[in-house]
Parts: C-alpha cells; structure tokens; sequence
C-alpha cells in the first residue's frame, strides 16, 4: 500500500520543516505556459514539427480545460473515496462517466482542420467506437497495456483523460499524509505513474516530488531513491551535456529502470511534460544502456504504429 495516503483536508500545522506528502494541481492550468515552452524548444529542434504539433494540442487542452469545467455532480462525487486508503480516483466510476468523452469530442473538433490526412483518419475511427469501446481503450491505458492500442490514438485519449484527472484532482476536497513505509512508486490521487521527477525550488527547495502523467499531482519522494524499486544502492545520473544541467536521467542499476529529473533551478522556464518529450534522445541514450523507462510520457505511447 502506497505510504501517502489522500486524507479530508486539516489545518496544517505551523512551522517551515513541513514537507507536503502531495501537492494537488491548481485550478489554474498550465497549458498556456507548456505550449510557450514546448515551441520555445522546437526552435531548431530536430522534431520541431512534432513539438509544434503537441503545442497545438496542448492549446486545445487549455480550451477544454476552460470552456468544459466539472459538472456539479462529479464535484459532488469526489470526497466519496477519500480517506478509504486507496487513490481516491482510482475508483472505474471515473473512468465510465461520459465527461472526458465529451472533452475527447471536443479535441478532435479542435484540430481536425489543421491536422494531416493520417491523423484525421486516427480522429474518424476515434468517432467511430462507441461510449464502451472508449472506456475499455481507457482502461487498458491506465493499467499500462498499451501493446494492442495504436499509439495514435493513445495520444488523443490520454490528452483528454489527463485534462479530465487534473480537472478532478484540483477540485479533490484532500490533503496528504505521509506515513512510515516506502510503496510511493504510483501517484497517490489516482494511482498512475510519473512522468518524472522535480527538484523543487521555492518553498519546498531541494525537495524531491514525482509528478503524476495523468493528473498532474505531485507527491514527496526522498532524494538518491529508486523511484521504481526504491533501493538506495546503485542509483547513477546521466546526462548529455555538463553536470549542471537542467535535466538528467536517475537510473537503477538493482531493477534496471531509469526515469527523468528536472532542476528548475538552473532553467526555471522548465516544464517537465514538454522538455520530457524535447529530451528523447536521452531516452534513446539510455535503452542503449539497457535501462528501461519506468514511468510513462504522455505523448510518446508505445503500442502499435
């Protein structure tokens, strides 16, 4: 069991050594600024064309973040599964209400326009399936089977079901609490996996927090850690450039896995989703090492082409 458990929200207690077990994301979103960054770093890139794209569908996310809030009946359903011990929006309930359908309609309607021959194709047959086929497509990305799923199609529905999760972790009526035990390898709000990790700056400077790739929550972890097995013995960092660098990778040598750290310090222009995927070389770098990546990128699925 996942040592951070989702409590009802208390009174925090005075004093600066206070480590928050989990940050919920705001309701303010952050697409804007992730779209500036992500074509910030096209600029010469060499999958410009690509992080231009994921910008254009991160636009679309900032409209459906606005323009299609909660309803009042999901918001009333949240604090329903908090303080069970369990991730909160882990429940399949979730998963069945037709809301991140209706922000998965809207996307598509978004970009249609614009997009290429092929990606209308992967959009018409996305109309195509039916409430239960999508639901069981999410299903089987949540629970990380992605080898039978198109990875096209992937991208689009967890484009959707995230903004739906952060949606539902900001307005999650919690707090955190953090006991003895390790098991912190999941995000504690809806039991995904990170996209990576953070080395805060600010309030919490120096703290280590893994970010959720479908809610976006972030949760305590403590530094030099496997983030995968938690072992502490042969944890090793890679990067492509000088050691003061702005991104690295964190890589086990006991479970041979690896996942991505970020330092706002030294580029506070930082957002971990878009320079996660402007890095793929790194990725690439460290399968040749024969790590596997233990976290999930939410616009770089595996699956079928």
């Amino acid at each position: 069991m996942n040592s951070i458990q989702i409590t009802p929200v208390e009174e925090r207690t005075s004093g600066i050594s206070e480590i928050p077990a989990v940050i919920l994301p705001s309701l303010d979103s952050i697409y804007k600024s992730r779209a500036v960054r992500l074509r910030q770093l096209a600029v010469d890139h060499l999958m410009a064309e690509y992080l231009e794209f994921i910008a254009q569908v991160v636009e679309s996310q900032q409209s459906l973040h606005e323009d299609s809030p909660l309803t009042d009946e999901l918001i009333a359903m949240l604090g329903e599964n908090v303080g069970t011990g369990r991730a909160p929006l882990s429940n399949d309930i979730f998963v069945t209400n037709r809301h991140w359908q209706h922000l998965l309609t809207q996307l598509i309607d978004k970009l249609y326009a614009d997009a290429s021959i092929a990606i209308r194709n992967t959009f018409d047959q996305l109309r195509d399936y039916d409430e239960d086929k999508l639901a069981t497509i999410a299903r089987s990305l949540l629970a990380g089977t992605f080898g039978e799923i198109d990875s096209g199609q992937s991208l689009f529905i967890w484009a959707a079901l995230s903004v739906y999760f952060r949606q539902l972790a900001s307005n999650l009526p919690a707090g955190g609490k953090a006991s003895l035990g390790e098991e912190r390898q999941l995000c504690p709000v809806c039991a995904s996996t990170p996209v990576g990790s953070v080395i805060m700056i600010g309030a919490q400077s120096g703290l280590r927090y893994l970010q959720c790739g479908l809610c976006e929550s972030q949760w305590h972890m403590v530094r030099i850690k496997c983030t995968n097995c938690e072992e502490t013995g042969r944890i090793d960092y890679w990067s492509v450039a000088e050691t003061k660098v702005a991104i690295k990778a964190e890589s086990c040598g006991d479970c041979s896995t690896y996942l991505k750290v970020v330092y706002p310090e030294y580029d506070q222009d930082l957002d971990l989703v878009a320079d996660d995927i402007a890095s793929l070389t790194m990725d690439a770098e460290m399968e040749r090492e024969g790590f596997a990546r233990s976290g999930i990128s939410p616009f770089l699925f595996p699956g079928n082409a």
